[in-house]
This record gives C-alpha cells, sequence and structure tokens, in this order.
C-alpha cells in the first residue's frame, strides 16, 4: 500500500504543476535535483537511449563501473546492475527486461528510456514519468524518505549481481543445459518467414526430481522426466527440419532449476518458449484414474481450483533444488510478478491456443482447453510462453501412448506444428505493422 500511496501523491503534485513547454523531437525533460533540463536522446526502433550518467547526475543517484562491463545505478536505496550489450537489468536477484540492450556511445554507457519510464517508476521511490510531457520528474521529499536505514554498525547488504550469473550461466554450452547454444540465430531465414527464429524447448523436472510417476507400463511406472525428455528431443528434430534454431534447457537426465530455465532462455533471445510435462489426477477427483485429455497453460493467476492443482504440482521441483530462491518479502516483488505476468500474455494466449488445436487432431484424449496458472518457470521467460499438459500420466490408457513412440512423436509432431504456425502468424504480422 506505501508503494501506492507514494504513485498517488506524485500523481496529485504532478496534476498542480503548470505545463511546460513539450521538449524538441528526441528529447526528453528531467525535473530532478538541478532543476528543469531537456536532454537529448539517441533515437533508435525501440524508443531511444539516454546517457546513463547524466540520468543519474540529474535525479540525484550515481553510476559507477564494475568490473566486465557491469555498470550500477543507484537512486534512493534502489540498486539496478546493467551489463553493456545485454537487454536486462538486475534487481536484489530479479533479472528484468529491457527492450533493448545497454550500449557504450562515444565513451560513455547509453540505456534505454525503457528503464525510466516504465521499471524506475514503479519502485515507489518519487521518481515518475509523464507520458504527455516526455518528462522524468524527481519528488525529493518522496525520494529521501524512500531511503532505506542500515542498523547502527551494519552495511548495506551488496546488491546480487543476477544478471551476470544469468548471462554466465547461460553461455555455457554443456550438452546438459543449453544445445546449439551457439549456432548463429542471424543465418539463413527460417523457410516461408522473414528471419531465422529461435524456440527454446524445455524438458520437465529430470535428475532427482522425476516429476509425477503415474500408471504401471510394462512393469515400471511413468515418469515424467523420462516422457518429456524424448518427448522434447524428437520436437528438437522436427523443429530443425523446419528450419527453425532449438535450445535445449536439457538434454539428458538431470535436474535444471526452475528459476534458471527462463534465463537460458533469454540468454539464448528466444522467440517462443515451450515446457512440456505430464499431468497427475487431482486426488481430490472422483476415480481420478479415469481423467484423460491434454492442455496448455500460460503464465496467469490460477482461476480454478483444478488450475491451482496443477502449478503447485509443476512448482513443487523447487524441493529439489539447492540454490537459494529468490528474496522472501521483497517489497518489489510484485513489481516484477506484474511485468512477468503481462508482458506476453496476449501472445502467450494465441500460442497456447494453437498448441491445443494441432493436439486435437492426433491425441487419442480429450481437449481440456487452454488453462492459466502461476507456474514458476514461465515467470522468467520474457517472450511467448506455455506449459503443454500431454496427458495424464495417471491414466494407464494415456500413460501407454504417452510412453510409446508413436504417441511421443504424434505429441512431438502436434507441438512443432503449432510452435511453426503460430510464428508465420507472429511473422505476417510484424511485416504488416512495421510497412
Amino acid at each position: 500500500m506505501r508503494s501506492r500511496h507514494l504513485v498517488f501523491v506524485g500523481w496529485l503534485s504532478a496534476s498542480l504543476v503548470a505545463a511546460p513547454a513539450l521538449p524538441p523531437g528526441n528529447a526528453i525533460r528531467v525535473k530532478g535535483v538541478s532543476g528543469d533540463t531537456v536532454l537529448q536522446l539517441l533515437p533508435t526502433e525501440a524508443g531511444g537511449l539516454v546517457r546513463a550518467d547524466v540520468m543519474a547526475r540529474l535525479l540525484g543517484g550515481t553510476l559507477d563501473s564494475v568490473d566486465g562491463g557491469r555498470w550500477r545505478l543507484a537512486l534512493y536505496g534502489t540498486t539496478l546492475e546493467l551489463i553493456v550489450g545485454a537487454p536486462f537489468a538486475a534487481y536484489n536477484g530479479f533479472t528484468l527486461p529491457l527492450v533493448e540492450a545497454t550500449r557504450i556511445v562515444d565513451g560513455v554507457p547509453h540505456v534505454t528510456l525503457q528503464l525510466f519510464s516504465e521499471i524506475i517508476p514503479r519502485f515507489g521511490i518519487g521518481i515518475l514519468w509523464d507520458r504527455s510531457r516526455s518528462e522524468v520528474r524527481l519528488f525529493e521529499a518522496i525520494a529521501r524518505r524512500a531511503i532505506p536505514l542500515a542498523p547502527p554498525g551494519t552495511t548495506p547488504a551488496p546488491v546480487v549481481s543476477a544478471l551476470a550469473a544469468a548471462v554466465t550461466d547461460a553461455a555455457s554450452t554443456s550438452a546438459d543445459r543449453m544445445d546449439d547454444a551457439t549456432a548463429d540465430p542471424t543465418g539463413d531465414p527460417t523457410p516461408g518467414l522473414s528471419r531465422r527464429y529461435t524456440i527454446v524447448v524445455d524438458a520437465g523436472h529430470g535428475g532427482r526430481d522425476p516429476g509425477m510417476r503415474g500408471a504401471m507400463v510394462g512393469g515400471r511406472p511413468v515418469s515424467e522426466a523420462r516422457v518429456t525428455l524424448a518427448v522434447a528431443g524428437r520436437l528438437q528434430r522436427m523443429l530443425k527440419e523446419k528450419g527453425i534454431r532449438v535450445v535445449m534447457t536439457r538434454t539428458r537426465d538431470t535436474l535444471i532449476a526452475l528459476g534458471d530455465r527462463g534465463p537460458i532462455a533469454n540468454h539464448a533471445k528466444g522467440d517462443i518458449f515451450i515446457s512440456v510435462h505430464v499431468n497427475s489426477a487431482n486426488p481430490k477427483w472422483k476415480n481420478p484414474t479415469t481423467a484423460r485429455g491434454f492442455e496448455t497453460f500460460y503464465l496467469s493467476t490460477a482461476r480454478t481450483e483444478d488450475e491451482a492443482h496443477v502449478a503447485a504440482m509443476e512448482n513443487d521441483v523447487v524441493r529439489f533444488e539447492t540454490e537459494a530462491d529468490a528474496p522472501k518479502g521483497d517489497p518489489l516483488a510484485f513489481i516484477i510478478n506484474d511485468l512477468a505476468r503481462n508482458e506476453h500474455l496476449r501472445e502467450s494466449s494465441e500460442l497456447a491456443s494453437v498448441v491445443q488445436q494441432k493436439l486435437a487432431l492426433t491425441h487419442p484424449g480429450p481437449d481440456r482447453g487452454v488453462k492459466q496458472g502461476g507456474l514458476r518457470v514461465l515467470v522468467t521467460a520474457y517472450m511467448p510462453s506455455v506449459l503443454v499438459e500431454i496427458g495424464f500420466g495417471s491414466n494407464p490408457a494415456e500413460a501407454r501412448w504417452m510412453m510409446s513412440e508413436a504417441g511421443q512423436d504424434e505429441a512431438a509432431r502436434a507441438i512443432a506444428d503449432a510452435a511453426f504456425e503460430y510464428l508465420k502468424h507472429y511473422d505476417r504480422r510484424t511485416r504488416t505493422s512495421q510497412r
């Protein structure tokens, strides 16, 4: 509630200020600690770049160079980390997407205007963006109160370099993390499309997390981790046959943390993220072993008990992970969730619908529809992302289908066809909007 109150106070204060003359094209106005300044933008297709050092100074903050091409921007108790060439910013263990990468121009770092027009205003530290005036405005009284005070005898905790860790981690080309990750995404265009597209395929679970264990097939229970890896491998081959670059989060039976799968996709500059899973019936259902069918999820708040059941089941993998989870009770956690859920909501919903349509042509079970859920594996993938439940391992008939080579081929083919059809629609819309 405090940050909402601050935003309201900022809006009310802004409404009482007489409108100044608008800055010229390709420029913004900054009302900061030194008064009213017009700052020139470096024009780009994504909205323009601003000098990070000048913005920090005008707003009363600091910008410091760190080793490895990293820069640390500090504003009233909030510290963001930027890496030259990476379209991300890091805050307290969270990785935030930017519309374009930080660049060095004439020897100084330039960052996307989006950082000051969309992201920083959400922090509730007294820095607001007025789109109608093309103006970044600092309310010093609010900003000064936003600085957290360290207890006597202590120093503020260092900023977690989540961005650097994600970039370093995702750059690994080991077989269990990223297959084909070093392929050139700017090579020959995907046949029938205007450029070469990249799809990140995620086989759910793995390693010490087998996922759901279902009905007995051939004397052993269905293992979700084995089925998803088999289907993901077939999906990889089929997508490559269509001329699409494919990045795999895993290619063998190993555990990849949920929080790492999205950064792998982001670093690979994926256009689509597809996570493959096997469903399990809610034990509260009547006759749970009779549950059948396929369903596709995209990131949103679960609306029904069944959606919440699937989200809880797929998120359960965190108990197998040894790395620390995101900070609990972080005051900006709601900001990160809001960004993640809304960045590609419409595109993810469309992709999920096409996947359902294609699976309906070959799947032996019923179409259970497109669903929504708070699925952790999708939160940090900043692209259209879906989680496909290809069938119920708790149903003996569907378990046999998913364990068979024919069933795995059919599921993979349907997902591959859906991904390609979605890309054709997306490619056509993109080309039309650029005319």
